[in-house]
């Protein structure tokens, strides 16, 4: 994940990500009360990756944690496709699909 501030980025990686915001390891501390957006990527299987997802947000914490900096983000008001995308993101983090099957025809126990 990356930190995009007026005036430079910090690099980081999340711990968790909720629907309000999350909370990330960054190589730098981010002051709190930065407006800033912040560009997620989701990783998958052979080093493949989603676009980043950037969304604008806010610090609202920071902390040392040995040598790196825990900082709290907390997203700022999205418009409905970015709340949309960032549901989907969740949705892939929590190991659902995203995808729809018809629910029509049952399932035959033998194929689960």
């Amino acid at each position: 994940m990356t930190f995009h501030m007026a005036d430079k980025t910090v690099e980081g990686r999340t711990q968790n990500v909720s629907r309000g915001g999350l909370c990330a390891i960054a190589n730098e501390a981010l002051q709190i009360g930065t407006d800033c957006d912040v560009s997620i990527v989701l990783m998958f299987e052979d080093d493949v990756q989603s676009e980043p997802l950037r969304l604008p947000a806010r610090a609202v914490w920071s902390t040392m944690v040995d040598d790196e900096h825990q900082v709290g983000i907390m997203f700022k008001a999205l418009d409905t496709q970015h709340s949309q995308y960032l549901a989907i993101f969740l949705k892939y983090l929590d190991g659902q699909r995203t995808e729809r099957q018809p629910r029509d025809v049952p399932i035959d126990d033998r194929f689960r």
